[in-house]
């Protein structure tokens, strides 16, 4: 099995792309224990019991992110989409990062139900 690092998708990328990902996975932090996942195409953020969200792509001045729920949260000024997954309850929550203040009180309450979801 092919073992991917962390550097593979932060290498060449700008000081503003890796100051979002580093203030994404720090307000992760704050919320509880969590650990990186580099995978082929992703990198996956877990809680002790499982991947909670993914970073799906660091651009040259946003990085976006992908939570996993099992159920549609409509009502928010987040998530620019919300597609359920074919043959699944998972409804993925699209976010796209552009500043560090992006992470507003919203998004935290996103993320602490994410991070506290059943697995």
């Amino acid at each position: 099995m092919e073992e991917y690092k962390l550097s593979n998708f932060l290498d060449g990328k700008s000081e503003h792309t890796l100051a979002l990902f580093n203030h994404f996975v720090n307000s992760f932090n704050s919320i509880g224990e969590i650990t990186v996942h580099p995978a082929k195409t992703m990198i996956g953020i877990a809680n002790p019991h499982k991947r909670i969200a993914y970073i799906t792509r660091l651009g040259k001045d946003f990085i976006h992110v992908v939570f996993p729920f099992k159920k549609r949260y409509e009502d928010n000024l987040c998530f620019q989409k919300i597609a359920q997954v074919p043959g699944d309850v998972q409804c993925n929550h699209h976010f796209r990062m552009l500043t560090t203040a992006d992470i507003n009180e919203e998004v935290l309450s996103f993320m602490l139900l994410a991070y506290q979801e059943e697995h």
